[in-house]
């Protein structure tokens, strides 16, 4: 079939396999290009299918020479109806972990479940012994809690008070107001079950009790600050109190960790399109007013590009782990430069529909929002017939 997008809000409906599959092989070539670092050996990456994630297990795998096991929650395809891109992107990273010779295994799944944490534990004995490495990426909006059966679902509210500012819809570069009605007590706890560190904390008490972690083994959990402009609704809001409790659980994990030496760490990562950052009123303006500024300053960073300067010059240097006042890793150094977010806020006070094309890199975003389904890539013929129902060799999908 003939394969193109077909947008339902801040969703592209279908996504390109043979797209999808540039976009790792140039995230592979870029972190080869930086050379080796003497990283982890074999990792763990739950939520390994885009983002972050995916980021991730390319640089432990092309970078270290790791071995990855995947963990994920994507559609595959059927006769006419194409994947979801994480599925062909992480057919796409086993292809090419495959011909470099390296050990990639991926699970399908609910990562909440306690199924899925049970099979990769089997799966982690079976074949690597033990890991050295675990990263935490998952982002998901509900949860159906593995004990309790209870469905949780995370919400974007402010905290007390009603939130309005400026937005854009980054399909037609129209901007204007958006108002969001403050959160309920039952909001916060929904969305703190859904994106605080519980699970993260259940999957390592799992992986610690089945000693599958071997000596000195590091995990680590990505979070969000962001700027004053989105602090009402983002860290000061639902969400925020997700990500501080997901801060929080780093310590306990730390604690836990300790009769192997290990730790857990939270990493304070860049503003960057994503499926899930698209969704966030706000965000998509303050993205495209930041791209503007880095891409002049040439401090632009994409998920792979962030992600392999957090495991050369952070995780893995051979010497101490640079922290904050509150022991995160700040990733999200030159978004938070001074110069720069005075220039954001400065921008942001004039952003209109009419000069949001010259002030800010809204074609810089609707570009990076395509790539996530594997459309705007050169040396992908998109008028071509592209098979959509290809599979992932030997993926465990775990049903509950």
């Amino acid at each position: 079939m003939i394969i193109e997008p077909r947008m339902r809000g801040f969703i592209c409906l279908t996504s390109h396999p043979k797209g999808c599959e540039k976009n790792v092989l140039n995230q592979i070539d870029y972190v080869k290009s930086k050379g080796a670092i003497d990283g982890p050996k074999k990792v763990l990456v739950i939520g390994a299918s885009t983002g972050f994630g995916l980021a991730s297990r390319i640089t432990s795998a092309f970078g270290s020479d790791a071995a990855t096991i995947g963990v994920f929650f994507e559609k595959a395809p059927a006769e006419g109806k194409t994947a979801s891109p994480g599925y062909y992107n992480s057919l796409a990273f086993e292809a090419a972990a495959g011909k470099a010779g390296l050990y990639a295994k991926s699970i399908n799944g609910d990562a909440f479940s306690n199924e899925v944490k049970e099979q990769t534990i089997d799966l982690i004995k079976a074949d690597l012994g033990q890991i050295d490495l675990v990263i935490y990426s998952l982002a998901s909006p509900v949860r159906q809690h593995p004990v309790t059966g209870v469905l949780h679902r995370s919400v974007l509210k402010p905290i007390g008070d009603t939130f309005t500012d400026k937005t854009v819809d980054f399909h037609t570069g129209i901007v204007s107001d958006v108002t969001i009605t403050p959160c309920s007590d039952e909001d916060i706890a929904n969305t703190v079950e859904v994106m605080g560190g519980e699970d993260w904390q259940m999957w390592m008490d799992a992986l610690l009790n089945a000693d599958v972690l071997a000596d000195g083994a590091m995990t680590v959990a990505y979070s969000y600050i962001g700027p004053k402009v989105t602090e009402p609704v983002y860290r000061k809001g639902t969400i925020g109190m997700a990500k501080d409790h997901l801060e929080a659980t780093a310590f306990k994990i730390t604690d836990d960790l300790a009769k192997i030496g290990g730790k857990a760490f939270v990493s304070v990562n860049k503003a960057l399109v994503t499926q899930a950052s698209s969704a966030i009123p706000v965000i998509p303006l303050y993205i495209s007013l930041l791209y503007k500024i880095m891409k002049a300053e040439g401090t632009h960073e994409g998920c792979i590009e962030q992600i392999q300067r957090l495991f050369s010059a952070r995780l893995y240097t051979n010497g101490t782990i640079p922290v904050d006042e509150k022991g995160r890793i700040r990733i999200d150094d030159w978004e938070m430069n001074p110069e720069v977010q005075k220039e954001v806020a400065e921008l942001w006070k004039g952003a209109t529909t009419e000069n949001l094309t010259s002030i800010g890199d809204l074609a810089g975003y609707k570009s990076d929002f395509l790539n996530l389904f594997g459309f705007g890539f050169d040396g992908v013929d998109y008028a071509a017939e592209a098979n959509e129902m290809v599979e992932i060799p030997g993926l465990i999908t775990v049903v509950k």
